[in-house]
């Protein structure tokens, strides 16, 4: 079992979601943008993807060219990577000051998992999976995290490309064709289908049960406690 993180295990995509609509509403501001950012630009050019290629999408979607920089640029440098690393520190700061917990169905799940022995991994575009994992007391769940980190160090294509969710079935020593993915995101289900996985399940916590279908969800629920009384 795959999971993605934000969305799907705990509600960090709450916290996101906050940390990009300030940043982005600031930098528009900053530069006399008349388009403003909505939720929509999230779905579209951020949920799903890695920090620096959804502010690369972001930017290009209001005519903003900057240069890329580098994944060590100060956060107020105008390059992508500087205006990425600004959001982190946006979004370092809220969750600090909020915390985090699991979504109490996608807790109860993992834990009926572990005690059957099933492997398990998380596989996130977000370079604070880690931290987050750790805040929500979950990382000793997951032997296997591929994140944003991981991805970069290994030169993985990030979602909806299935990379990350293959490298993560390899760390598990399962074979795709015998896994599953659970995702939220769009991209994260196109590249849970282009992996080749038995079951990519859609978790709909925002992106609507259709665009999730219309991605490649084999079946969409709301909550991951549903399988709690599934048969099994």
């Amino acid at each position: 079992m795959l999971f993605d993180l934000d969305g799907v295990l705990t509600p960090t995509a709450d916290v996101h979601m906050l940390a990009w609509r300030t940043l982005f509403t600031e930098l528009f501001a900053e530069r006399g943008v008349d388009q403003p950012y909505t939720n929509d630009d999230y779905y579209r050019y951020l949920d799903g993807k890695t920090r620096y290629e959804g502010v690369a999408g972001v930017l290009a979607s209001r005519g903003i060219d900057l240069p890329w920089g580098s994944a060590d640029d100060p956060s107020d440098a105008e390059t992508v990577s500087g205006v990425g690393n600004r959001k982190n520190d946006v979004f370092t700061r809220v969750l600090t000051e909020q915390g985090i917990a699991p979504y109490p169905g996608s807790l109860d799940l993992v834990r009926r998992l572990q005690s059957e022995g099933m492997p398990m991994g998380v596989v996130s575009s977000s370079a604070n999976a880690r931290w987050v994992l750790t805040a929500a007391g979950m990382l000793d769940f997951f032997p296997v995290l591929v994140d944003g980190m991981v991805a970069r160090e290994e030169h993985l294509s990030s979602k909806p490309a299935g990379d990350m969710f293959v490298r993560g079935a390899r760390g598990l020593d399962a074979d795709p064709a015998e896994a599953v993915v659970f995702e939220d995101a769009i991209s994260g289900v196109a590249a849970g289908r282009a992996g080749g996985f038995a079951l990519v399940v859609g978790v709909d916590r925002g992106a609507g049960e259709q665009a999730l279908l219309d991605a490649g969800a084999h079946v969409v629920i709301d909550d991951l406690a549903v399988f709690l009384n599934a048969d099994r």
